[in-house]
């Protein structure tokens, strides 16, 4: 089976991480796979900000996600310990970026699978990044001027496994 494929099957949101950091050619080989996502209109507008683990600005967002859902329970934190975390931002006022980052954080979850590192895209975020406190944290972040949060994903070497999920095509696929 083809390697792209073969990694697409394989992969699964991985939460559970090693405290063992990426090197800088994994980071690279990370952020170049999201930068050569497709864009629409090829304007490439999407950012990406990697923030260390231990970053307390990861700590000031659960902060603000949890305000939104009291009762949500975490076994550590909504990163799963994940030593790399990245942020893709784009440009809020483009209809395609939130499109666009979903490809580009894509393209890093099946580049992270292909280095053998695990992955867990990240959404649950969004109202942290985009509400009250947006402008605080798109200052502290170092979003460029008129971006916002599109996604995240964590990246770190595996400590969990499970199976990837299953579906069905009958189920999930029309063909007319």
């Amino acid at each position: 089976m083809n390697e792209v494929l073969q990694a697409m099957k394989n992969r699964f949101s991985t939460r559970g991480y090693t405290a063992e950091k990426l090197t800088e050619e994994e980071l690279k080989v990370l952020l170049d796979a999201g930068m050569q996502a497709p864009t629409a209109t090829n304007r490439q507008e999407i950012h990406f900000t990697v923030l260390d683990g231990d970053n307390p600005l990861l700590m000031e967002m659960q902060e603000e996600m949890l305000k939104d859902r009291p009762n949500m329970k975490l076994d550590s934190n909504f990163y799963y310990g994940a030593p790399t975390f990245i942020i893709l931002s784009g440009e809020a006022a483009f209809g395609w970026s939130a499109v666009d980052a979903g490809i580009a954080v894509q393209n890093i979850a099946l580049a992270a699978e292909a280095l053998g590192l695990g992955s867990v895209i990240i959404g649950c975020i969004k109202g942290a990044l985009t509400g009250e406190k947006q402008e605080y944290f798109s200052k502290a972040l170092k979003l460029p001027e008129g971006y916002a949060y599109q996604i995240a994903i964590a990246v770190g070497h595996k400590a969990a496994s499970k199976e990837p999920h299953e579906y069905s095509a009958e189920k999930s696929v029309t063909c007319l």
